[in-house]
C-alpha cells in the first residue's frame, strides 16, 4: 500500500450528496467517480498497487468503511477508493484486496493522511507485506490476502531489481551509493507526476530503507 493523496471530489457526488434519500447505489455519475479514483491513485490498486484503469471492467469501487456497516459513509469521498478485481470469481483462497475483504474490518486507511501508512508495512526479500502491528500484520495477510503467491511474486521482482541496481552503482562508482543518487532513484519510481508503475512503492520503500541506514 501507499498513501493516497485525495483530491476534490466530484461535483456530480456533491450534488448527489444533498439530495433527499442519496444513496451509492442510486448515484448515476460513477464513471465520474471512477476516472477520479484512478487520477488520486496514479493507475494503481489501493491496496496490492496493481494496475487499475478507470472502467468497471478493471476496477471496483471500494468502500474502506463497507457500507453494510457504516450506511452514513457510503457518499463519504474519504471512504472510497479504487480497488482491482482481486480475483473475483476465483476460489476465495485466491482472491485478494476488496474482493477479499468484502465487509471486514480494516484498521487502517491509506487515502487517510493520519493513519501513516507507509510508516505501518514493510517488505521482506521474499516479497511478504507484513507489519509491526500484530492486529494489522494479521488483516493484511487474512481480510487483504495480499501474501498470495503471485502479489508476493510481483513485490520479490521490484526488491530483486533495486538490488541489482544498487550492485550495479556501488560497482560504477567504486564505493558507497551517495545519499543524493538514491533521492534521485525515488524520485524516478514515485516522485513524479501521472501514472506510477504497478508496485512501484515497494521499490520507493526499499530505497527509504537505505537512506534510514544511512542517516542512522
Amino acid at each position: 500500500m501507499r498513501s493516497i493523496s485525495k483530491g476534490r471530489e466530484p461535483e456530480s457526488l456533491t450534488k448527489h450528496r444533498k439530495k433527499a434519500h442519496s444513496t451509492y447505489e442510486n448515484y448515476g455519475e460513477k464513471q465520474e467517480l471512477r476516472n477520479a479514483l484512478v487520477t488520486e491513485q496514479r493507475g494503481l490498486c489501493c491496496y496490492c498497487l496493481g494496475r487499475v484503469r478507470p472502467y468497471a471492467a478493471s476496477m471496483k469501487i471500494e468502500h474502506w468503511r463497507c457500507q453494510s456497516m457504516f450506511p452514513e459513509q457510503q457518499l463519504s469521498y474519504g471512504n472510497l477508493l479504487a480497488a482491482c478485481h482481486g480475483s473475483e470469481g476465483e476460489p476465495r483462497r485466491l482472491q485478494h484486496c476488496d474482493t477479499k475483504k468484502g465487509d471486514q474490518y480494516l484498521d487502517w486507511n491509506p487515502a487517510d493522511p493520519e493513519h501513516h501508512i507507509e510508516t505501518r508495512i514493510g517488505y521482506r526479500v521474499d516479497g511478504t507485506i507484513y507489519s509491526d502491528e500484530e492486529q494489522f500484520n494479521t488483516q493484511l495477510r487474512e481480510v487483504l490476502n495480499l501474501n498470495l503467491n503471485t502479489l508476493k511474486a510481483h513485490r520479490k521482482r521490484v526488491l530483486d531489481s533495486m538490488l541489482d541496481w544498487w550492485k550495479v552503482e556501488k560497482a560504477r562508482i567504486r564505493g558507497r551509493v551517495p545519499a543524493e543518487r538514491l533521492r534521485q532513484k525515488r524520485t524516478e519510481q514515485v516522485g513524479q507526476t501521472g501514472e506510477l508503475a504497478p508496485y512501484s512503492q515497494v521499490a520507493a520503500w526499499w530505497l527509504d530503507q537505505k537512506l534510514a541506514r544511512m542517516v542512522g
